[in-house]
């Protein structure tokens, strides 16, 4: 079936040890025997994706210390959510159904985006941050954003052979509730950070 079996250290590194951040508190150990003095790298991450976001951000710096995180369970789907703002311009958001990266993104992704520009703004306007007239766009509230959204449901539907995006219609509205809910309390019990993230955007909208 496949005309090159060689495996490629790297590209296994990287798999695996994406699979570990997904997977709190697994241990996955990968050994090259083909070399004389085998090389070995072992992956376990306690804190799953809370700590995915810190390694992505390793080079960068946080607008606020604490990974903002949620887990939420019903039925047969899960969401888990990651995500920390810093003062770079550029966003990473990542998505991943069933441990799968989505790279075309889907409805978990729209879902997130969505209730992601409603919170800030929702909050900016309650909290007198914003005026009532000011309005932070989509791309305004993840200007700097590192965001991992992983969901795992029993019957995924999957866009094309690759499984680059998600379709499953139900979903969108799952992590849309969740994130709405759970980042609103975020902010409401920490309206110091709450604050700088929401400055921070509110000076690049008036510029």
């Amino acid at each position: 079936i496949f005309e090159e079996t060689v495996f490629d250290f790297d590209t296994l590194r990287q798999r695996l040890r994406e699979m570990a951040f997904l997977t709190k508190g697994i241990k996955i150990t990968l050994i090259d025997k083909r070399l004389e003095e085998p090389k070995i790298r072992a992956f376990h991450y306690e804190g799953g994706i809370k700590e995915y976001v810190k390694f992505l951000n390793k080079n960068k710096d946080p607008l606020h210390q604490d990974v903002i995180y949620f887990e939420i369970i019903k039925e047969n789907c899960e969401v888990e959510v990651a995500m920390q703002y810093t003062d770079s311009y550029s966003e990473l958001i990542l998505g991943y159904a069933n441990n799968i990266n989505t790279t075309d993104g889907g409805t978990h992704i729209v879902g997130f985006k969505s209730a992601l520009t409603r919170v800030f703004n929702d909050y900016g306007k309650k909290s007198k941050i914003l005026k009532d007239n000011d309005s932070l766009s989509g791309e305004d509230v993840r200007e700097g954003l590192t965001a991992i959204v992983s969901v795992k449901l029993s019957e995924p539907q999957f866009e094309g052979q690759t499984k680059a995006k998600l379709g499953n219609s139900e979903i969108r509205g799952f992590v849309e509730t969740s994130t709405n809910e759970n980042l609103t309390a975020f902010l409401e019990e920490n309206p110091a950070q709450a604050k700088i993230i929401i400055e921070k955007y509110k000076q690049e909208m008036e510029k």
